[in-house]
């Protein structure tokens, strides 16, 4: 085996494991449709970051320092703080899968932002690859009799560009020398959970009660839905174009979409499979060129963080994040 084989086997293995992410992110609505209470989504947003981030934080003992405190809590804010309950708020005011449609928008953003902050200039390949994996998850998920609100619109469109923002800006950034994935993920929970903390407590009051279906459900999307995902998510952003992974986002409504079919029943017509081939093929057109992979990012250690103060990881481990949804993929 040439190199130039090595390079796309090793390339294709780290699509994959990243790819396990946005699939287990469409596993959210037929859990919370079936276990959780019902109409608490800043709540259910709250309990899939928080917990997760603190039990991280507490496992691997590494806080922010310098420059990264403030890294962090952006980062956190705009993967998770404000994602969550954007989306949340997207899926209850817009029937018929609009909300789908819209955070399929998120590759389209991730290439605006790229080329505005970063003077990425975006292929056509891409932006081909970005309209044809919304109109494949629109065949998915659109009904002929989905209203519009407004409200609705402007969240889903706002809860789309701030992931798409955050992945773009954690590809860019990396993770300090030195710290890693579960640190890295910790960061960001934490801190989107502390920013969602007063928000659930204005707009929903005290917590609702728990049986046992609950807190199985809450203990699934924090362990597996939000923690382990995250970390596959941020792991793939340390290897490959932000621009590319942000593609595979499109393989969540596309999971719920299967997931609903099998486990809850729902109905998945020929047009919809037509749909499900085009948003992979959006998915995968994503993906080509050069700079598919790129060598773990590392930076010098900043001055204002030794790197002495990170303890239990390993320096060569690489990095970690929710998003399908009700009607098939709009819960993140």
């Amino acid at each position: 085996m040439t190199r130039a084989d090595g390079v796309r086997g090793s390339g294709a293995a780290i699509l994959a494991v990243t790819g396990l992410a946005p699939l287990v992110w469409g596993t959210t609505y037929a859990v919370t449709s079936e276990f959780l209470p019902p109409e608490r989504p800043m709540f259910t947003a709250l309990m899939r970051a928080l917990p997760a981030g603190l039990v991280l934080l507490a496992a691997t003992r590494a806080l922010p320092r310098g420059r990264w405190i403030g890294r962090a809590a952006l980062l956190g804010v705009l993967n998770i703080g404000a994602f969550f309950p954007l989306l949340f708020l997207a899926a209850y005011r817009l029937p018929g899968g609009v909300a789908a449609v819209l955070g399929s928008a998120a590759p389209v953003f991730a290439l605006a932002i790229a080329a505005g902050l970063l003077r990425v200039r975006p292929s056509g390949r891409k932006l081909l690859a970005g309209v044809i994996g919304i109109m494949g998850v629109a065949l998915v998920v659109l009904r002929a009799d989905a209203a519009l609100d407004p409200i609705g619109v402007l969240a889903g469109l706002a809860g789309a560009a701030s992931m798409a923002a955050g992945t773009v800006l954690t590809g860019h950034w990396g993770r300090p020398d030195g710290v890693g994935p579960l640190a890295f993920t910790s960061w960001q929970l934490t801190a989107g959970g502390l920013f969602l903390l007063p928000l659930a407590l204005i707009t929903e009051g005290a917590p609702p009660a728990l049986d046992g279906p609950a807190i199985g459900g809450y203990l699934y999307l924090g362990v597996l839905g939000t923690a382990a995902a995250y970390a596959l998510w941020f792991r793939g952003l340390s290897r490959m174009p932000a621009t590319s992974v942000a593609f595979l986002g499109l393989l969540s409504p596309l999971s719920a979409a299967v997931i609903g079919w099998i486990a809850l029943g729902q109905s998945l017509t020929l047009l919809q499979v037509l749909g499900m081939v085009i948003a992979l093929g959006g998915t995968v057109l994503g993906q080509l060129g050069p700079g598919a992979t790129r060598p773990e990012p590392v930076q010098p250690p900043d001055p204002q963080e030794p790197a002495s103060i990170v303890t239990g990881e390993s320096t060569t481990a690489t990095t970690s994040q929710l998003a399908s949804t009700p009607q098939n993929s709009r819960l993140g």
